[in-house]
């Protein structure tokens, strides 16, 4: 029997929730466990393929092309897990199949309600995502008693009377700020939020109190006074020098003895792995490779998290430093870019900055600087090469409708989807690799399977002029039809790739381009 362990938040959204149930995950997969996660996002969007990232992050791509929110490159990355489309589960695509459902007459005339037929819903997806594991792992995204999150709050009180209360594990995470005025951390948010969830009808297990400095034990026993929650199942979690010591510590806490009587598993979890992280994270290099990130977003580090992860994963790898430089494509100079050691330009849509990327490609180009370029950062290098074999309006189409040198155009069957969500090129596909190409030596190998979310391509009638323009094409989709890597001739490192390999990469295992990257920086 599948056990399931929920995690919802109280007080404020951001607090933690994905971290903590990545964690979570970690230590049960450290005791042997095989373990499944899920996350359960009220909104009413069908996907995460529209939202805005500069307010919700980056998009991440599971291998089966499903846009979702970016708490599924924590579980990736935490768990080591290739996620799908059952992983993430949005209203908006629950609704959908709930109103097909009734036009298709499968409720037989009953009235069509939330409560069960939404909740039903809710519970079968959840099921579904479980099949084959040990242990289940669902968050619940926002705060228990916003209004769209009601149904889903609903769905897992109900869910533990179809499978059992002694196979639910309800886990909340709570916010407790500090006062600076008074000097005092303040509870009274976190039990508010503790008894609005008991007020659904859920006594959590466990609380995850979150402070932004260690708080004093005190504040524990206030929130286990008030909650009902023994003081043993409630641990502190104050900002960590790295999140990948959170396992660590819930492995330490209370939780884990909760845990492990709950799945009927009291092995000691082996950190081993965790422990050697955290201790790479620490350690001070005597060298520092600066890379710098050339984007459009510059004041949320999550539009870009999993680039960043990557980035860092490299670093302790090569034993360097890792120090990113922020570089906003839309006032980027020259100068910034001779500040660094290296440049990434990494994916985006729309024109805003992509001059300043542009001028990126030109400068890592003209003065061989160690340079790597994810979907759009291919795109602009292949612009740059072109413009500099002399077609000077060379563009995309996605920029310059009208140019007569459309050096990279819209897919085949694209035309007028171009703000339509789910009709990118999406998820894993296949490439082939020129042999004894830098591309094919980063990689070990010549064929490769990495994730996409573009709509755009390289026009290879224009393969002469990006060539003289110092880029060649190293490598294609099988039948040779699409551009998927390009690199740069007689140049240490510059290889912009279709794809988007820093949802591959993990903290323990680097993507070998990113890696490939801070090494050629480093040298």
């Amino acid at each position: 029997m599948t056990k399931y362990i929920f995690v919802t938040g109280g007080v404020l959204s951001g607090v933690g929730k994905g971290i903590s149930a990545a964690s979570i995950g970690a230590v049960l997969q450290a005791k042997g466990l095989k373990v499944s996660i899920q996350k359960c996002d009220p909104y009413l969007n069908v996907d995460a393929g529209l939202l805005n990232p500069a307010e919700h992050g980056e998009c991440f791509v599971t291998v089966d092309g499903a846009e979702t929110d970016l708490d599924l490159g924590h579980y990736e990355r935490f768990l080591d897990l290739e996620l799908t489309q059952k992983n993430a589960t949005l209203s908006g695509r629950l609704l959908q199949k709930v109103i097909a459902d009734e036009r298709a007459g499968k409720f037989e005339g009953k009235t069509v309600q939330l409560v069960p037929h939404l909740t039903g819903a809710i519970q079968d997806a959840i099921a579904e995502a479980a099949e084959g594991s040990d242990v289940h792992i669902v968050e619940i995204g926002g705060t228990v008693g916003d209004y769209e999150g009601l149904s889903f709050v609903e769905a897992i009180r109900e869910f533990a009377g179809r499978v059992g209360r002694e196979n639910c594990l309800y886990v909340h995470v709570v916010y407790v700020p500090f006062i600076s005025t008074s000097k005092e951390f303040k509870s009274k948010p976190a039990q508010n939020a503790l008894m609005d969830l008991r007020g659904f009808g859920i006594v959590p297990d466990c609380v995850i109190v979150r402070t932004d400095t260690p708080a004093p034990d005190s504040i524990a026993r206030k929130i286990s006074q008030f909650s009902g929650v023994s003081e043993e199942c409630v641990i502190q979690l104050s900002n960590a020098d790295t999140v990948y010591e959170v396992p660590i510590t819930i492995a330490n806490s209370g939780i884990n003895k909760v845990i492990s009587q709950f799945v009927g598993n009291n092995k000691q979890p082996n950190l081993s792995k965790w422990k050697k992280l955290v201790s790479a994270q620490s350690s001070k290099y005597k060298k520092v490779v600066r890379v710098g990130l050339v984007a459009k977003y510059v004041d949320n580090e999550d539009t870009y998290i999993s680039v960043i992860e990557a980035l860092k994963a490299s670093g302790w790898q090569e034993k360097v430093d890792v120090e990113i430089q922020w570089i906003n494509a839309e006032t980027a100079k020259d100068s910034d870019f001779k500040a660094v050691d290296a440049l990434l330009v990494p994916g985006g849509f729309g024109g805003r900055g992509v001059p300043g990327k542009i001028a990126a490609a030109t400068y890592a180009l003209k003065n061989k600087v160690p340079y790597l370029g994810l979907c759009l950062g291919l795109q602009v290098a292949v612009i740059a090469a072109a413009r500099r074999a002399g077609l000077k309006d060379a563009n995309s189409t996605e920029f310059d409708p009208g140019t007569d040198n459309n050096v990279v155009y819209i897919m085949d069957g694209q035309q007028g989807l171009e703000s339509t969500g789910g009709t990118l090129r999406l998820g894993n596909y296949v490439a082939v690799l020129t042999e004894k190409t830098k591309t094919a030596k980063a990689y070990g190998t010549t064929v490769v399977n990495e994730r996409h979310r573009h709509r755009y391509e390289v026009n290879q009638n224009f393969t002469s002029a990006i060539e003289k323009g110092g880029l060649r094409i190293s490598g294609t989709s099988p039948d040779g039809k699409l551009v998927e890597f390009v690199e740069a001739i007689d140049h240490p490192f510059m290889i912009g790739t279709q794809a988007h390999p820093e949802l591959k990469s993990r903290p323990h295992s680097p993507h070998p381009l990113f890696a490939g990257l801070v090494r050629a920086a480093k040298r």
